[in-house]
């Protein structure tokens, strides 16, 4: 299994994805009404795709997974070329920090962060925090469902694909639980060509997730979550050794 997509929900998919491929520099893989699709720039990393799918209404609930960016020296550069794209300064109460806290033009926070060590190689997204109500347990479930590795990151409990390149998995303390609603963000696993989709269900299910029927219809993929309740898809194996778009069926 593969972490494949970072997936934002939007009302406009089209502007935020052109937004955001314009502000890292990304690949287009798809532009139209089932959504945004572009490949971050990783060089010698994992292949992972920013994907924007439309919904109904704008998102409502508190972010639980967000993008920081790799700011570092060009924190400046890159703050300016994001608000000239239409991003915006926004107040979550964080006070003094190093590094600044933007809206994307439907208003979802991101980070732009100053230097750390532990962003060496990770292309423009350095770190992808998500809450978690036991980040201990939870680094073990999207380690055992990404097989992505521990490595050093902003928190204790951090993973990162084994050629250590792209971004860090942070596994962050919650600073409230889970609400009812469905989370902005979301991440989707593709399985590989030896995986069985009910096996992965099952380990899943054993680990503390649980699949979820958000009675979308006859779906290609299927939909869980985390231990935490962090929503996440798990798409069907591709047919070729050419990478699906991120909502088919391969």
């Amino acid at each position: 299994m593969d972490l494949e997509n970072i997936v934002l929900d939007a009302v406009d998919p089209a502007l935020v994805g052109r937004f955001w491929e314009a502000g890292l520099g990304g690949e287009r893989l798809s532009d139209g009404p089932d959504g945004f699709e572009t490949r971050l720039p990783i060089p010698g990393g994992p292949a992972i795709d920013l994907c924007v799918q439309p919904v109904p209404q704008p998102p409502a609930e508190p972010l639980r997974l967000h993008l920081d960016l790799l700011g570092g020296d060009r924190q400046r550069e890159l703050v300016d070329r994001f608000l000239g794209l239409g991003a915006r300064h926004l107040d979550i109460g964080q006070g003094e920090v190093p590094w600044v806290v933007l809206a994307d033009p439907e208003g979802n926070p991101f980070c732009v962060m100053e230097h750390r060590e532990v962003y060496s190689d990770t292309g423009p997204i350095a770190a992808l925090p998500l809450d978690s109500a036991d980040p201990a347990r939870d680094v073990e479930f999207w380690a055992w469902l990404t097989g992505w590795v521990p490595a050093p990151g902003v928190s204790p409990h951090s993973l990162r694909h084994p050629s250590r390149r792209g971004p860090l998995l942070e596994l962050c303390p919650e600073p409230a639980p889970k609400g009812a609603g469905k989370n902005r963000v979301h991440l989707d696993v593709r399985l590989g060509p030896e995986d069985d989709a009910d096996a992965v269900a099952a380990g899943i299910a054993a680990r503390g997730g649980r699949e979820l029927d958000p009675g979308w219809g006859d779906l290609p993929w299927r939909v869980y979550t985390d231990p935490s309740g962090n929503e996440l898809c798990v798409l069907p194996a591709t047919s070729t050794n050419a990478r699906a778009s991120p909502r088919s069926a391969g």
